[in-house]
Parts: structure tokens; sequence; C-alpha cells
């Protein structure tokens, strides 16, 4: 039996009669020119930067804080001895944000970009003032930043800084 198959010969012609005639397209993809335009790609690459970072914060996710006392955290790679320098006011933040007057969604919005603004800068500690009010804010920051995977430890900050209102943040800024 031979591997040759006279099906395939037929189907071959019937193919070549039905395209007969027929001219090839010529190209005509129009080529984009990148847009030059730097404060317009800066200020959406900021945009973005922000929503990659406000990824990090779930209001679904409730991680395991110390109820008693001050509000307080530190990853678990970090010494509780920060925690403590941060309490004292050993840390002067650089960076301040004021939530007072936000809503739930602007003021994840503007911590994102505050953290990723002092990464960007290289600063290492910031103070987030949430005020007190109807304690909604005052619960939901601690929570949202003990998710980020740069915020190392943060305390109720000093009264100098705003005390009950307040956090000092401690973030882990790669070295340039």
């Amino acid at each position: 039996m031979s591997d040759h198959d006279p099906y395939q010969d037929d189907d071959s012609n019937l193919f070549n009669d039905a395209v007969k005639g027929v001219k090839k397209l010529r190209q005509d993809t129009i080529v984009r020119q990148p847009n030059r335009n730097t404060k317009h790609n800066l200020a959406r690459r900021n945009i973005r930067n922000t929503d990659d970072n406000e990824f990090y914060f779930s209001d679904e996710f409730v991680p395991h804080l110390d109820q008693e006392g001050p509000t307080r955290y530190a990853r678990s790679d970090v010494s509780k001895y920060e925690v403590k320098r941060l309490r004292r006011g050993v840390y002067t933040p650089d960076v301040f944000l004021d939530m007072h007057g936000m809503t739930q969604k602007e003021a994840k919005r503007e911590l994102a970009a505050m953290i990723a603004y002092c990464i960007k800068e290289g600063i290492h500690c910031a103070c987030v003032q949430h005020g007190i009010g109807k304690h909604i804010l005052k619960q939901k920051v601690p929570l949202w930043l003990a998710q980020h995977p740069d915020v190392m430890a943060f305390h109720q900050s000093p009264m100098e800084f705003g005390g009950n209102g307040a956090l000092l943040v401690l973030l882990s800024v790669p070295e340039k």
C-alpha cells in the first residue's frame, strides 16, 4: 500500500481552483507613534503605582492585632524593639497624611499613594493621622497597614504627632 493519498490531490486541486485569481493584500497596518507627553505618562504611572499599592488593602482580611493597649503591630521578621522605638518617638516622621473627613475609599487610595511616595523617595517613617471620629478609619487603617508588605511596624503616635488619632509607620525602603 502506498503512502500517497489520491483524495489529497483532489482537495489541493479544488482549493487551487477556488482561489484562482485572488490577489495578495497589501499590508496596511498603521504603526502608531509613541506618546511623548511625559507629564501625561508620569501621571498615568503614578496612578498605576497607587492602584498597585491599593491592591494590598483588603476589607475582608483581618490580621491579628493586640486589642489591649495602644494600637501597634510589627511584622514577624521585625524586632519588637523597633515598635518600642516608634512609641518613644525615636523615629520622626518625614511625611504626614491627614485623613480627617475622608471616606474609606479615599483614605485607602491616599494611604496607598503615601506608601508609594515614601518608597520612591526613600522615606522610612511616616505619620498617618486618621482621627478618632466614629472610629471607622481608626479601626480600618491599622488593618490596611498590617497587610502591606513594605510596612515593617506601626504604633500609636506620641502626643506631639497626634496621639490616639494617629499612627507612626515604619517602612522598609530598599537601599538605592
